[in-house]
């Protein structure tokens, strides 16, 4: 083929990209942003790339495709487009890529079939039906991050993503974990170093299509419920347990000498000139944040059970205890309820501790109710069982009764959701939401 031929069919697949785009405007509106921010570069060989900045493209594919389905290649660019929206890229580097590319192409192929645009309609949905009903059996929102760990805990065979791939690939995934090289030289981005700061730039455009499809494009909205559920996942603020936890420190006195308060000149100089006398005392308290009375509640409705409780009740302790929160001596409870208490156990040292854990049951499995939890803690309080109560941390999928009024020390709900919604509190509840691969995460249970 000659230059004029490459040079004409160069210039019709760019067209066909640019037709493509403009018909993903008119359609979706919000998008509008996002579909402006690639710059079209044209790779002989590649089919399909992006790192979210660059769109390389090979032109004989794109006119390929297009000749055999007109709407695939406007598909195709949706498909791309949800892929930076949704930060996909931007991946741990030590993440299965096979395993990864998967299930990111299964997520944005499962929205753009719920949005029911006739623009982007193609046969390919129609042998991606079995899978994506198989899969809305299992979990309640389709994220890329959910059919992942799906697919990992399954113990998927690399055969077996080759062949489920072929269904949903539109575009080829090498520069998210090329380093970044640059588009002229076949590169991209490396996930997780991000130089060109776009992870932060799809972030801010994925924030402004949330709030523009929850305001503005109502309408558009209600039919793009897998969408906004999608954004939603990836614009929530991750959360540091650790941080969240230390809130719940008590100030108090610890026997050690403070260095920001204590002056060595004067008393060496007393020591010297006034007969070993020295002119200041070494204070031998400060005041600390610490520890001393705790209780954590674990909801055993059923819906939170199991090894997650154990590693959370594990890594709230570690945190307490590593983090030099605990006095020397310690008051913790530890109450199982569903709607009603289960068992309350007291743990004075770190050997009950180990103890409890070891032999650690859960009791319940009925109803949820946080209120008799409370109404014990309160009775314990007024029985001089707890003497400075600062914290309570509930574990739990917050559907339960709340308390009417606020109880005298703070309560924090860890909320297990899988939803990505916000779950409603009373004003004076603190509340922290973790979906299951970031609760796995935090509390040492994923892969």
């Amino acid at each position: 083929m000659d230059g004029e031929q490459r040079e004409k069919a160069e210039k019709l697949a760019r067209d066909i990209l640019i037709l493509s785009r403009n018909m993903l405007m008119v359609n979706l509106r919000f998008l509008d942003e996002a579909l402006a921010r690639f710059e079209y570069v044209r790779a002989d060989g590649v089919a399909l790339q992006t790192d979210g900045h660059y769109l390389r493209y090979d032109p004989f594919y794109v006119l390929q495709r297009y000749g055999r389905e007109r709407t695939v290649p406007v598909r195709d660019h949706l498909h791309i487009v949800l892929h930076c929206v949704y930060r996909h890229m931007f991946v741990n580097p030590d993440v299965d890529h096979a395993a990864w590319d998967l299930a990111c192409d299964i997520a944005v192929e499962n929205v753009i079939t719920e949005l029911e645009i006739p623009a982007v309609e193609a046969a390919r949905a129609q042998g991606q039906k079995k899978v994506l009903d198989g899969l809305r059996q299992k979990m309640k929102m389709i994220t890329a991050e959910k059919i992942y760990r799906h697919y990992r805990n399954e113990g998927i065979s690399q055969d077996e993503i080759a062949a489920l791939r072929e269904h949903f690939r539109a575009d080829d995934h090498a520069m998210w974990y090329m380093a970044g090289k640059g588009a002229e030289e076949g590169g991209g981005v490396r996930p997780g170093s991000d130089p060109q700061g776009l992870s932060e730039s799809w972030r801010n455009i994925a924030e402004r299509i949330q709030q523009d499809l929850e305001t503005f494009s109502k309408t558009q909205g209600d039919r793009a419920g897998d969408l906004v559920q999608n954004l939603k996942a990836v614009n929530r603020e991750r959360h540091d347990y650790g941080s969240f936890l230390r809130k719940f420190a008590v100030r108090g006195e610890v026997m050690r000498i403070s260095p920001d308060e204590f002056d060595y000149i004067y008393y060496t100089y007393g020591l010297r000139h006034y007969k070993k006398m020295p002119l200041i005392e070494p204070l031998e308290y400060r005041e600390a944040k610490r520890i001393r009375e705790f209780v954590i509640a674990i909801d055993t409705s059923g819906s939170v059970a199991g090894e997650l409780v154990q590693a959370f009740v594990q890594k709230t302790y570690n945190i307490l205890k590593n983090t030099e929160s605990f006095f020397s001596r310690i008051n913790l409870h530890i109450i199982q309820c569903d709607a009603e208490i289960q068992e309350d156990v007291k743990i004075t040292s770190q050997e009950e501790f180990d103890a409890y854990l070891r032999n650690m049951k859960l009791h319940g499995f009925g109803g949820t109710d946080f209120r008799p939890v409370f109404r014990l803690v309160d009775n314990m309080v007024r029985n001089h069982e707890f003497t400075n109560l600062k914290g309570l941390v509930y574990f739990t999928d917050g559907y339960g009764t709340f308390p009417e009024r606020k109880p005298g020390y703070d309560a924090a709900f860890i909320f297990l959701d899988d939803g990505y919604e916000d779950p409603e509190t009373p004003p004076w509840a603190i509340k922290l939401v973790l979906q299951m691969d970031e609760a796995e995460e935090i509390f040492g249970l994923s892969d």
